[in-house]
């Protein structure tokens, strides 16, 4: 399995990426925009915003994986104005699911939106399992909100999809 995620302020979603990578012995690569992000956090949440509402979709570097070698890809990202970040819109439009199982997984501050139905609607081809949203609390901090058994609960049944 290889497992795509994007990650910015805290590190929420790469933590959890990298805490199903490690369970599940999953390829970890990480999506980036070629321009980064700059400014203070409001900045950046009002550029998202923006860019959300426009269609906006990043230029990315490249990864650091071929996604073609492998028949199951989890994608995590961060919601953003109740969808997924641009940068991972830009990944999923750039890529051919065809035949793939894609697990979907993102992170919220208690809006989780319509991130795992635009991912889906974003991903052709593809067949869909495990989906999860794991909320951590609502002031943009790092603190987990999901009670921990749940993630784990998720982790394994990731582990026998991969079985």
């Amino acid at each position: 399995m290889n497992e795509i995620y994007y990650s910015w302020s805290n590190g929420n979603t790469e933590r959890i990426a990298k805490q199903l990578a490690e369970k599940t012995g999953a390829d970890l690569a990480r999506i980036d925009t070629a321009e980064p992000y700059k400014g203070s956090h409001e900045d950046v949440v009002a550029q998202g915003k923006r860019e959300v509402e426009t269609g906006f979709m990043p230029k990315i570097k490249p990864l650091d994986a071929d996604i073609s070698a492998y028949d199951v890809i989890a994608i995590g990202t961060p919601t953003w104005w109740y969808t997924m970040v641009p940068a991972v819109l830009t990944f999923l439009t750039t890529h051919d699911f065809t035949g793939k199982t894609v697990i979907s997984f993102m992170t919220n501050g208690g809006w989780p939106g319509h991130v795992i139905k635009d991912v889906k609607a974003n991903c052709k081809g593809a067949d869909f399992a495990h989906e999860m949203q794991i909320r951590f609390d609502s002031m943009g901090k790092d603190h987990l909100e999901t009670p921990e058994s749940e993630i784990e609960e998720w982790v394994e049944k990731v582990k026998q999809e991969l079985r």
